[in-house]
């Protein structure tokens, strides 16, 4: 295993930094983490790259930063630091706008985790470098990168189905996908020379990600695209949560009133300053 380059080592560094702040303190994991009505109603875009250096836990992180070692060190040698960033970060967008497309109707679903970039990293590192495999702990073992990419998958479906852990396992099948079409289009050659592990990994994922969009009754999951509740737009979300916002401004208005500011909270005082600093916009 060669060493893991300069981008790679950064992209280690910044998730274990970033995840400890989430770890520590929940208002910056709240801040942070990829939330559907926040991107879609507040326009916080920054959630869809920002989320990906967020994670559960401990656990969460150590597995995708191990998984991130065990085929990126590889493929930045072979692609060089440029390509990829290219393919980390493609991966890392195109995962979340999968999973925005699946939870458009459930405005207060949220995830974090970096799988999608990760997964784009695995199977990018399937098309090109075929021959990759995966260390096991403590074994004088290894199984087939692509091999490993398909059981990593199958925890994605698993996870989808089980639905019970903040981690955004749809975005594991659009960085996936984004993840080989983008080291295709940078080593088309690839494409003929590795076509059978590249169809081994990338033929089962767009498999399940037809199944979820199309029939996901047929792998036991419900439907993704169905509404929690009476389908509200856009618009109808945005009204609803500036009524919400005016309802608690005009409560602590009333308290500063009948016993004056110094009587706030700090969390109160900070729902104050943002109230009024969104008003000045």
């Amino acid at each position: 295993m060669p060493d893991i380059g300069t981008v790679g080592l950064l992209i280690l560094i910044a998730n274990g930094f970033v995840s400890y702040q989430g770890f520590e303190n929940w208002q910056f994991l709240n801040t942070y983490k990829f939330q559907v009505d926040k991107i879609l109603i507040n326009k916080d875009y920054k959630r869809l790259i920002s989320s990906g250096f967020l994670h559960v836990n401990w656990t969460h992180l150590i597995f995708n930063m191990f998984s991130l070692y065990s085929f990126g060190a590889s493929l930045e040698l072979r692609l060089g630091s440029i390509y990829f960033a290219l393919i980390y970060f493609t991966s890392l967008l195109a995962g979340n706008l999968f999973a925005l497309l699946i939870h458009k109707n459930h405005g207060k679903y949220s995830a974090v985790g970096a799988s999608g970039a990760v997964c784009g990293v695995i199977f990018a590192s399937i098309a090109l470098i075929p021959n990759i495999g995966v260390g096991i702990l403590f074994l004088p073992v290894s199984i087939p990168g692509w091999l490993f990419g398909l059981l990593y998958i199958s925890y994605t479906i698993y996870g989808i189905k089980s639905n019970n852990d903040n981690i955004g396992h749809e975005a594991h099948l659009g960085g996936a996908v984004i993840g080989i079409i983008t080291a295709i289009i940078i080593s088309p050659s690839s494409l003929t020379q590795n076509y059978i592990p590249i169809l081994l990994s990338l033929v089962p994922t767009l498999i399940f990600i037809f199944f979820i969009l199309v029939k996901p009754h047929l792998l036991l999951l419900d439907n993704p695209f169905k509404t929690q509740k009476k389908p509200q737009t856009i618009d109808e979300k945005y009204n609803e949560e500036r009524a919400l916002n005016k309802k608690e401004f005009n409560l602590l208005l009333e308290k500063i009133h009948k016993k004056g500011i110094d009587k706030l909270t700090a969390k109160e005082k900070e729902k104050l300053d943002e109230y009024s600093k969104a008003n000045r916009k």
